[in-house]
């Protein structure tokens, strides 16, 4: 049986990878969403090792719900950035500073 903090250590990292990930490159908004989804894969990680160890299953429910959510946030992030991408020919983050309609 491997100890709670083993689990807790690797979402630690994860959550910390994805974190220096968005702080570090704010030019391409495809990484900033890779960084996004590696923060959720921490959390969810979190939720997993507790659900375990207190022997409950509400944890890997909450945690169906969040890949659910996680996964529209994907689509809907690559499908807003190909429309960006379309109309101004890059998706470098501090050319997105005007959004004007």
């Amino acid at each position: 049986m491997i100890p709670l903090i083993n689990y807790l250590m690797i979402g630690a990292i994860l959550f910390a990878l994805g974190l220096v990930g968005i702080i570090i490159n704010r030019r391409n908004l495809i990484i900033l969403l890779m960084c996004i989804e590696l923060m959720l894969l921490a959390v969810n990680t979190n939720f997993i090792a507790f659900a375990q160890y207190f022997k409950n299953t509400s944890g890997e429910v909450f945690v169906f719900f969040i890949l659910t959510v996680a996964a529209v946030e994907a689509a809907i992030g690559l499908a807003i950035l190909v429309l960006l991408y379309r109309r101004r020919g890059t998706i470098s983050v501090q050319e997105m500073n005007t959004l004007k309609g």
